[in-house]
């Protein structure tokens, strides 16, 4: 599989929505088996774009994130997608819809978490505030509320110490509107 220059190197704070997405994949405990989660990260922000649940880790869940995060988005050529070295996102498809869309491929060092920080952050986010005090008895349960987590309390109500201590949405629409006013 091809890897790829690591493009981020670390520099996690960005002056712009769009500009630089991460991503990684996790896995959530249920009585039918795993359910993984991959999600796509507005560094600006810290919102979550694009994100994708499915019981099997292939290259589709990484793909329907970005794919997610390209619809609701619209980013222009040149947006550097971060990732660590997996086979998803090594895979001949993702890096093709990566070339399609003119977007730049960043990958971690080998073994090196901290090279995709925020990612990690997030995940342990997720598992500390919501998955931990749940027992999922199917891997439906789980999406309703990993889905209900991120659209409704993470990108909307969450404080972040990152952002002035404002949710990624409010980030996002105080920054627009301060642009509007300028």
């Amino acid at each position: 599989m091809p890897i790829k220059e690591n493009l981020l190197d670390r520099k996690f704070d960005v002056t712009e929505k769009n500009k630089v997405w991460v991503s990684d994949i996790t896995y959530i405990s249920t009585k039918e088996g795993w359910l993984y989660l991959a999600v796509m990260i507005d560094l600006y922000s810290r919102k979550i774009v694009g994100w994708s649940m499915q019981k099997r880790m292939t290259k589709n869940l990484v793909i329907d994130a970005l794919n997610m995060a390209i619809k609701r988005r619209s980013p222009e050529k040149g947006l550097i997608v971060h990732s660590d070295q997996g086979s998803q996102y090594a895979s001949h498809d993702f890096q093709k819809l990566l070339w399609q869309n003119k977007f730049k491929s960043s990958m971690s060092r080998k073994g090196n978490c901290w090279d995709n920080a925020v990612a990690e952050s997030f995940f342990g986010t997720l598992k500390t505030e919501l998955v931990y005090h749940n027992k999922y008895q199917t891997r439906s349960q789980a999406k309703q509320d990993i889905f209900k987590y991120i659209e409704i309390f993470y990108n909307r109500n969450r404080l972040h110490s990152t952002l002035d201590y404002k949710s990624p949405e409010e980030y996002e629409n105080e920054r627009k509107t301060s642009k509007l006013c300028v």
